[in-house]
Order: structure tokens, then sequence, then C-alpha cells
């Protein structure tokens, strides 16, 4: 039986007191115990920033790459060994920024992966410049006049057929940790964008902000899989912004499709050096 000793760490943790990313990693290790998923069964693949500093905070097989580019890695892994349990993280700025192209592809072709993003609406690691999702007149050192209009995470997965999309809050971590067991357990590229306050450089969006402000669909009776009211929900933002299951359909991994993949996974397959040679008489 797997418990929270199992995937506990002794790295110094090296974010500000009180950031939300504490409420996120708790959540994590509750949903992989809750999973009873083995350290060694998981792969966490991260990039640079605050957030994908949350591997080395836990205990799990880890690859660390650059920023933005956590998805074709963890695709490449999971193409390798789809046996593994494969969870990106990323904030805000590496998903929707610099590495969105990834995010489009990956929803498109419906990974069996989960993806954590950390959206606290900045960037943190370099000291609070606006990020994609900072709101309209949030004013930072590169945003003087305010930013401009804010990126919209969900709306953009839902245009690329996404097959399962929630959102969760760092200030509820018993909720929080039920997305990514239902993210995990999905058959599909699952995104989860998680509202996670920064209290050193955004003091609008704060964990009071947040709860005055957020509401879970399921109390609602809403229908995670009518893909009309999903678009609908992913725009409300403001005075009600709702987290939970936002839209789950269940569609044909990328995986499946691939007929090398169909007897094992790669990294099980016997290698036959000889073969190296025929190819390179093709050139």
């Amino acid at each position: 039986m797997v418990t929270l000793n199992d995937y506990a760490s002794t790295v110094p943790i090296a974010w500000c007191p009180g950031c939300g990313n504490f409420g996120i990693l708790q959540a994590v290790k509750k949903a992989l115990v809750a999973l009873n998923l083995e350290p060694q069964r998981v792969l966490f693949v991260s990039g640079i920033g605050q957030a994908p500093k949350l591997p080395h905070y836990t205990r799990g097989n880890l690859f660390n790459g650059l920023h933005g580019r956590t998805l074709p890695a963890a695709t490449g892994a999971k193409i390798a060994n789809h046996d593994l349990t494969v969870i990106g993280i990323d904030g805000d700025g590496g998903a929707y920024g610099e590495g969105v192209g990834h995010l489009l592809a990956a929803s498109r072709r419906n990974i069996d992966m989960t993806y954590l993003v950390h959206n606290n609406q900045v960037y943190g690691l370099t000291k609070g410049q606006a990020s994609p999702t900072s709101d309209t007149g949030f004013i930072t050192k590169t945003t003087p006049n305010g930013a401009g209009l804010p990126l919209n995470p969900l709306m953009l997965a839902l245009a690329s057929d996404i097959s399962f999309l929630a959102r969760g809050f760092a200030g509820d971590i018993e909720h929080l940790s039920g997305l990514i067991q239902a993210g995990i357990q999905h058959r599909g590229f699952a995104l989860i964008d998680i509202l996670q306050p920064c209290v050193s450089f955004n003091h609008t969006n704060t964990f009071a902000w947040y709860k005055e402000r957020v509401y879970k669909v399921e109390s609602e009776g809403y229908n995670h899989a009518d893909k009309a009211a999903a678009l609908i929900k992913a725009q409300e933002w403001g005075e009600r912004i709702p987290i939970g299951i936002i839209y789950r359909q269940e569609r044909p991994v990328f995986e499946e499709q691939l007929p090398q993949l169909k007897a094992m996974p790669l990294v099980k397959q016997p290698i036959d050096p000889m073969r190296i040679g025929a190819l390179l008489d093709e050139f």
C-alpha cells in the first residue's frame, strides 16, 4: 500500500512562504497515494520555473527539460513506455507562452498523460513580469501601462478538441486532488489548469480574491460531456470562476494509433543491431 511517506523528499523547498505551489504539491501526493501508484511507476516531466520545481520535492522518475518544452519530452517518454503514468508540470508562462504550440498538438493527438499547469498569472521565477494569462490592466515591470488581453487556456484547449479539461484551485487541496486523480485515470490528454496565487508578485489574484469567486461546477448538476456548455463555462471569469471538470470525452489515444506499439511498449521490444545496417543501406 502506497503512503505519503513513499513520496517524501529531503530536498529543501525554495518556494516563497505561503506560495500556492505548496497546496498543489500536497494535492499531487494525495492523488498518487489514493491511486496506489508507486513512485517507480510515475514519470514527472517539467521545464524551468517555480512550478517545474515540484517534482524535486517529491519522489519518482523525473526529466527536467527546457522552458516551454515539457510536452515533447513527455510525449516521447509515453510513446517509449506507455506503461508509465506520465505527469507534465509547468507554469502559465511555459505552458501558455513558449509551449502553447505543443499544448495544441498534445490536445489534438490525445497523448495519454496528465498536464498540470500552475497558473499564477505572472512569471514568478524571473521576478514578476506579465504572463500570457495576466489580467487586463495588470501592472508589472514589463507592462507599466497595464497588460493587454489575456489568453484563455480553456477556450484554446476546447478548440483543439481536448479530451479532458479541468480547472482547480490551490486553496482547495481535497478538490484539486480529486481532479488530479480523475485526470490520471482518464485515457487521453488531461489538462488541469490550476489557479495558484503568487504571494510575492501578484497581489491582485490572491487566495482571498479567489475564495470569493470560485465555485464548483459539480454543485450545479453540470454536464461535463456537453461541449457547448463547456465553452460557456470556459468564458466565465471575474465575479464567478468555475472549478471542476469542465469537459470530458472519450476518443482514441495517440499510442493506440501507432502500429509499432501494438505488441508491447518500445522499451520492452528486442533490439536487433543488424536492422541498423539495413536502414543505412537505404542511404
